[in-house]
């Protein structure tokens, strides 16, 4: 598929990006091998770190010209090993790309896709402006990666995910030209979208440089608000019901008791009593500009949560309350990750359908011997599913557990779901995408693919299935 990088390939390269930006020992090559998918490492053979988008062509030129691979690499936080450099090759960190623009005057900013989502996020906030998206991850992902994978967030009920705020983006081609996807305006019907083709590529069509992103005036006021139920399926219905009554919050998170109970242990500083009969939790939050208007909604929620069997409700008082029940469900996916080795997957499917997502999830469970803790954004239906090995054998986790995996995406999809709301396909769930995809339409991407990369040199081996032809 690919060629191995030679001596005299890794000495232009040295050339484009100069000797101190250009490693070959082993510990950088690990450290930029892994992202947060499960245990996996597959380091490149050489790391770059270009600085300008000419450097970044000309390795681009090179790589096409000698068969080589190249892996795009950003905070390496996500979950489905989009940034794994599974055929050795080049792996170009764009941790330098690390500039931030602010247009006060149209609500945009021209940022580089090095830049940590929660730096953009307060960047903007101190103008006055306000960016949604939030992936659990936002003090350390990059948007670079939240553009590669279209990231969400817990905020994506109210405002929308990545794609939602792309408006144009410099963009690296595989044979190393350099293209602008878009314009700088709010609105565009010239020509094919290509800008949305680029958002959730996961890094296979071309390697982003500048994204303009758009922004939104800065809310004022919010209320947050903990719920604890007495029945974990019942949670999952309250969520379409709130829609119903007329309310969109800002944010609705679900999680699981467990989920709850062992984040509770992993972080420090956030404290409560729980009742042990209580199985789930919703976090609730309304924003806006107007506390007469929030309050309103809040009435309006409670009055419908008060249909279920629920304990009382937690309204969080102060700035720090708010701020720990954040850390609180931010921190889940670690708080999981600590205690086993697991498996994560992103299900999406729509929000009336979450219960019978909820209940499916656990009676697969239970047909294969594997134990799960799902937690996510249950406003926009979005679960993700921690498959838990614990005490599995080996050779259970290995064969037993993919059948379920499987089970489940057919289960999401036969909801009119899909295999990833936020996280990806990339390398882990690419074997995946035949259940909701027929052959037709895999065909189509894989032609798309071909004429952006005809020789499939820009992270191969992700996103389509390994037995497309």
């Amino acid at each position: 598929m690919t060629k191995p990088l030679t001596q005299e390939m890794i000495a232009s390269l040295e050339t484009i990006v100069g000797q101190s930006f250009l490693f070959l020992d082993t510990d950088t090559r690990n450290h930029y091998g892994h992202d947060e998918t499960e245990d996996y490492i597959f380091p490149p053979s050489v790391v770059l770190k270009p600085g300008s988008t000419q450097e970044v062509a000309a390795v681009m030129k090179l790589a096409n010209e000698y068969g080589v691979p190249v892996v795009p690499i950003g905070g390496r936080t996500g979950l489905s090993g989009g940034a794994l450099s599974i055929y050795e090759g080049i792996g170009l960190s764009m941790e330098r790309f690390n500039k931030i623009d602010i247009d006060e005057k149209n609500l945009q900013a021209t940022v580089e896709p090095a830049v940590i989502t929660q730096v953009f996020r307060e960047a903007a906030k101190e103008k006055g402006l306000f960016y949604p998206p939030d992936p659990s991850s936002q003090g350390s992902c990059t948007i670079g990666g939240n553009v590669a994978e279209n990231a969400g967030g817990a905020r994506a009920v109210k405002y929308g995910v990545t794609k939602d705020y792309v408006l144009n983006m410099e963009v690296v081609l595989p044979n190393g030209e350099i293209i602008w996807t878009g314009a700088n305006t709010l609105k565009n019907s010239t020509g094919y979208n290509l800008t949305q083709l680029m958002v959730g590529s996961e890094g296979t069509l071309g390697i982003i440089t500048k994204i303009v992103m758009k922004l939104l005036p800065d809310n004022s006021h919010n209320i947050l608000m903990l719920v604890p139920f007495f029945n974990a399926g019942q949670a999952c219905e309250a969520v379409a019901q709130i829609f119903r009554a007329g309310v969109v919050p800002s944010a609705l998170e679900f999680m699981e008791r467990d989920a709850i109970d062992w984040t509770l242990k992993y972080v420090d500083g956030v404290s409560l009593d729980i009742k042990d009969e209580v199985e789930a939790h919703l976090l609730i939050e309304v924003d806006g500009n107007y506390p007469d208007v929030l309050f309103a909604e809040a009435e309006k929620i409670t009055q419908v949560l008060e249909q279920f069997d629920i304990d009382e409700i937690l309204f969080a008082d102060s700035e720090d309350q708010k701020n720990a029940l954040w850390k609180l469900r931010r921190a889940v996916g670690e708080a999981v990750k600590s205690n086993s080795v697991y498996k994560e997957e992103d299900t999406v499917v729509p929000r009336y359908e979450l219960p019978t997502l909820l209940e499916g999830i656990k009676t697969i469970g239970k047909k294969y011997g594997f134990h799960s803790v799902c937690y996510g954004h249950a406003g926009d239906g979005n679960l993700h599913v921690n498959i838990i090995k614990g005490d599995m054998t080996d050779e259970n986790w290995k064969t037993k557990v993919p059948k379920g995996i499987r089970e489940i995406f057919e289960l999401t999809v036969s909801l009119k779901g899909t295999l990833s709301g936020e996280h990806g396909i990339g390398y882990v769930q690419k074997n995946y995408m035949d259940i909701a995809f027929n052959n037709t339409q895999l065909q189509l991407m894989k032609s798309i693919k071909k004429i952006f990369d005809p020789n499939n040199i820009l992270n191969p081996g992700k996103v389509l299935p390994d037995n497309l032809i």
